[in-house]
This record gives structure tokens, sequence and C-alpha cells, in this order.
């Protein structure tokens, strides 16, 4: 059992701590917004994350979990200290490590010598160096341990690793951090700073290219007549390709991969690589999501002009209430600037969206629309009431970008079906 500090009780570091807290570790979480802490005090989180609440309730109630205001409570007698601060991107795709800066300049001087700094944020090739440099601290290892959460199952993948990376130039420092994870049935892959905060970097990049790779697919399967469904069944089933984050839809989004992918670029070009295939990728992303707005337009027969189109879903995915960078929302931006109006439901997403009029359920949305859009891959909108939703509507049209429906069973219904690539 160790002492850990962990400065930021966001995403990842609420993450974090709850989960360090449940394999038995003392761990202080430190806030710069009293509010969030006297809500997580009581056991209650600002996100939408699967098991998480429960997972911070069992760390308070055991006394292993405390959440305090501000950086230096947190990490005082602190072994070990995890940076999980913001990293927003810059105009020029670059990480911006002013918060990284910051909290080290502030916990430098009070920092436990031999104690071990450990970045969890997503940061840049490098800045295992600029927080050292912040912290001023020879005596303070600095080590690099990047986070591989999926909104949505950031729990279950945390206490399930397909690996834990961990990176700095010293062997000692890493075993030492390596030995937090001990309980975990998971590969630990000890490297160099650099290439750990790399791997991060080309992980992110990589499944950002399957899935623009699996919606050109189903592009080309339309232009052809080919069943997208089938092709991706026969791609998966090799081992070498997989299953995972091959399935079309509307584009990818979130907090991560457009961040990732643009900071990838940005590294590759600050070192003088034409990274043309990653540019690739993010292209038939937005290209993906203008093909969307195409087929809505082409459903509703003509200009979208006073239209009323159905959104269902507003989260980049399901599981979460995460909108950010969100193809849903950039999709339904898109509809508006069109003359368009949206009515929206998502049953993880209930606060107010610019110009959309928020519903209470998916029929709701569905009322008196033009075209319904299925957007975000919630389950709940595969076993939906189609008959009830086409009484609902003004004209039965359904635009699938998730492939979520039975195309069999929306025309048996009575609806004109357009989806991705399906036959």
């Amino acid at each position: 059992m160790s002492q850990v500090a962990v400065v930021g009780a966001g995403y990842v570091g609420l993450t974090t701590g709850a989960c360090l807290a449940r394999m038995g570790h003392n761990v202080v979480c430190g806030d710069v917004v009293p509010a969030k802490v006297a809500l997580l005090s009581r056991g209650q989180i600002p996100i939408v994350e699967a098991g998480l609440e429960d997972l911070v309730c069992e760390g308070l109630d055991a006394g292993r979990l405390s959440f305090v205001v501000g950086a230096l409570t947190a990490v005082e007698g602190a072994e070990f200290v995890f940076l999980c601060v913001p990293t927003p991107q810059d105009e020029d795709g670059s990480a911006d490590l002013s918060y990284i800066q910051a909290a080290s300049q502030e916990i430098g001087p009070h920092l436990k010598p031999g104690s071990v700094v450990i970045n969890k944020s997503t940061v840049p090739v490098g800045s295992t160096l600029v927080v050292e440099r912040a912290l001023r601290r020879p005596d303070v290892s600095v080590v690099s341990n990047p986070e591989f959460l999926r909104e949505g199952s950031a729990v279950h993948d945390f206490l399930h690793p397909d690996r834990i990376v961990v990176g700095n130039g010293t062997l000692g420092a890493c075993e030492r951090v390596a030995t937090l994870y001990e309980k975990l049935d998971a590969p630990v892959v000890v490297t160099d700073a650099a290439s750990a905060e790399m791997i991060k970097y080309a992980s992110n990049a990589f499944l950002a290219t399957k899935i623009s790779f699996a919606n050109a697919i189903s592009n080309v399967c339309e232009a052809v007549g080919a069943d997208v469904d089938e092709v991706i069944k026969g791609m998966g089933l090799d081992h070498r390709i997989g299953f995972e984050c091959l399935q079309p839809g509307p584009g990818w989004g979130g907090s991560c991969f457009p961040k990732d992918t643009r900071a990838m670029m940005k590294i590759a070009d600050e070192a003088g690589y034409d990274f043309s295939l990653l540019r690739g990728v993010v292209q038939v992303n937005e290209e993906q999501q203008a093909r969307v707005v195409k087929k809505i337009q082409r459903m509703a027969g003509g200009p979208l002009n006073g239209a009323v189109i159905a959104a269902w879903g507003l989260t980049f995915k399901a599981g979460t209430d995460d909108i950010r960078e969100s193809p849903a929302v950039a999709i339904i931006r898109r509809l508006l600037a069109k003359g368009a109006e949206v009515q929206a439901y998502d049953p993880g997403h209930t606060k107010p969206v610019h110009g959309v009029t928020t519903c209470a359920n998916a029929y709701d949305a569905a009322r008196d629309a033009d075209v319904t859009v299925v957007l975000t891959d919630w389950p709940q909108f595969a076993d939906i009431d189609l008959a009830r939703v086409r009484e609902l509507m003004r004209a039965p049209r359904i635009v699938d970008a998730r492939n979520l429906l039975d195309p069999d069973e929306a025309r048996a219904q009575g609806f004109e079906y357009a989806s991705l690539g399906r036959r």
C-alpha cells in the first residue's frame, strides 16, 4: 500500500484515484474547484461513467480515498504524485502544457524527497523533461505513465488493462511505478520517457485510422453494391485486423482522438516528417460528416431550410455525457447552418445545446419530424418501437448513421431507410 496523490480530479484523475484506492492504496485527489471537491467528498461524480460513482463511494467508505482543495494539500507526504491536469490544444495543434508547468512549479518545493511524479495526462514527446525543469527537484523522479481509458468503460479499462506503459531514463523509478499496478494482470512495458509518450499518440492515431478506414470502405461498398456489414465481418475475423474500431459511423470524436491526431501531426511536422497518411485519416473523418448531411438532405427530398430533423444522439459515443468534438454535434451544426430545425434526444446528455430543441425521449424528438437520423450508438435506439415512431413523424424517413437499426424491419414498418454502406 502506497501513499498516492492525484493532482486534478477530472475524468482521468478521478478514474485513476478511485481505481488506485480500490487496489488498496491511500489516495488523496486535489482539485482547484471547491464545489467539485465538495461534490466528490459526498460520493457524487459530475460525469457519466459506468461504475465510477460506486468506486468513489467504496473508497470514501474504506478511508482510502479523499478529496481536497488544491495540489499542495494533496501532495503532502505522498510517495507518488500523478499529474492529471488538462492539456488543451493550441490553434496550431500543439498541446498546451501551461497547466502541467504551473502544477509542477507549485508542488515542486513541497514534494517528499525521493518521491516520483507521474505524467498521466496525454502530453507530447519531451514533456517529462518539461516537468523536471519546472519541479527543480533533482531528488525527485519523473515518469511517463500514459492512460488508455475509453469513455464509458474507463473503470474496466483501468482495472483490466491491455498493457501498462512506464517510461523514464532510470529503471528504478519505472519499477517503483510498476509496483503500483502489481495486482493487475497485464504486461508492463518499461521504456524511455519519449517512447512512452509516443505510444499514447501512436495508439490513438492508429485507432482513428481504423475508424476512418471503415468509413471509407463503407462509402466504396455503397458505390459498388457491396454490404459493409459482410465486408467488415470478413475483415475482422482476421486476427491481424480484429473488429475493434472497425464499425462505420458519422466519424470519430471525443476528448482524445481529434486532439491526439492533430498533436501527432504537429509532432511529425516539427520533426520534419510529412505524415500524409494521418492527414488523410483526418480528411476522411471530416468528409464523413458531410456525407451524412448529404444523405439527410437527399432523404428530405430537397433543401433543408425549414425541415424538421430528429437527431437521436448528441454524445460522441454511447455510455458517456461527453459532447466534446462529437460528430453528432458537428453534423447537427451543419444541419442548422442549412436552415433545418433540430429536435434532439440523448440518454446521457440532457443539458441544452445552442440552437437545438432538446427532448425528453426519442419519441418526442421524432414528433412531426421530416427525417430522423441516428447519430450516436446508444443501444436504446436499436430497440425503439418503429411503429410508434412512424405515427409521430411527419414523414417516415430514417437515416441510420450508426447502422443500428434492422433495415428490413424499418422498411417493413413503412420507412424510407438509408444507412452506411449496407446493400
